[in-house]
């Protein structure tokens, strides 16, 4: 259970600091520099516009339509970059201590990553997760919300020294691709209600404050 994400994504910030050798921080600094600059969260789609349908594999090997759950009301759609990054898995972990009051604010929730089905019941079972989550191979999905960034050729070599193959983990040989840390809230109607999309992957929108654009909603 994790009550407030952002002290727990700070902790685990302060531990890789000690851990990792600091050429290889200094390159994820100007990965981080990189997509900042270059305004690759810019073209991510934003509140007002219509959401791209998704229907993706879920951890229980089905095919999951999100339009099931937007029948219902609003739908929070997070995307995480994978089971092997624990930034990711706190955030998972984060969002399963709210689903209760998500849930009770009328509203779902799924997640989305590029890993492989595989991965993806893999990831759901040690974080617990008892909402969607949904593999988008290809990031098809994560490319019509415009969340998808390519890798630099440095950061391509930091993360092999890792010991990291994103294309295996994605199952898209040669794509060294991955998405930004993006939440969106759909409303029943498909259209974007809200949007928060990061360049720096270890910061993450906070469920809580997910959380309160839909109680806020509710009330209304």
């Amino acid at each position: 259970m994790i009550d407030n994400l952002s002290e727990e994504l700070e902790a685990y910030r302060a531990g890789w600091r000690i851990r990792v050798p600091a050429e290889r921080q200094q390159a994820m600094e100007r990965h981080i520099a990189h997509l900042r600059d270059s305004g690759v969260g810019t073209g991510a789609l934003q509140p007002g516009a219509r959401a791209p349908a998704i229907a993706l594999p879920d951890q229980h090997g089905n095919v999951f339509d999100v339009a099931t759950l937007l029948a219902r009301g609003p739908v929070v759609v997070t995307f995480y970059r994978g089971g092997w990054c624990p930034y990711c898995n706190l955030e998972l972990k984060a969002y399963q201590t709210l689903l209760p009051r998500i849930a009770a604010a009328g509203a779902s929730l799924v997640a989305i990553s590029p890993e492989k089905p595989d991965d993806v019941v893999e990831t759901a079972g040690k974080n617990a997760a008892t909402f969607p989550v949904l593999s988008d191979v290809g990031q098809v999905v994560g490319r019509a919300f415009g969340v998808t960034y390519a890798f630099t050729e440095e950061l391509r070599s930091v993360y092999q020294g890792f010991g990291l193959d994103i294309p295996g983990k994605n199952g898209s040989p040669d794509d060294w691709s991955l998405p930004l840390s993006a939440t969106y809230v759909i409303g029943a109607d498909g259209v974007i209600l809200w949007a928060d999309t990061r360049t720096d992957y270890r910061e993450r929108t906070d469920p809580r404050e997910v959380l309160e654009v839909l109680e806020k909603r509710a009330a209304a």
